[in-house]
């Protein structure tokens, strides 16, 4: 089971602000910027994120039915910063992976604990 959801809760309050300010440049982090389906507001949330085949894979440690992912999947686009950089990803995909066999084994292992099977792929536009 991903983490629960009062995590994530707790975690869009308190923690998000502090690590926003490292996942900006840190590596195996990143932000997804994205704009409510609803409220047309901006959002900034970071994530889990490994380069790979010719593109970005972010890990879904709350699982698949994270708004974030919702706004994104309806805009088909989205802003990423990363590693100091700004880049445009588009057609975000969720995938399955059991195994975590994308991500770097340290936190293929922590993936695996946490039982987050799925990611989302985005490639560059």
């Amino acid at each position: 089971m991903p983490l629960p959801q009062t995590l994530a809760r707790f975690n869009r309050v308190v923690t998000n602000p502090v690590l926003g300010v490292m996942a900006r440049v840190a590596p195996g982090f990143g932000i997804v910027v994205h704009r409510g389906r609803k409220s047309g507001r901006v959002y900034r949330s970071p994530v889990l994120v490994f380069a790979r085949d010719d593109g970005y894979r972010v890990a879904l440690t709350y699982g698949p039915e994270v708004d974030w992912l919702k706004n994104i999947r309806a805009a088909g686009a989205f802003e990423f910063e990363t590693r100091g950089r700004t880049l445009m990803l588009v057609d975000p995909v969720v995938r399955r992976d059991a195994s975590a066999s994308w991500a770097p084994p340290l936190v293929r292992q922590a993936l695996v604990a946490i039982s987050a099977e799925y990611y989302v792929q985005a490639r560059p536009a």
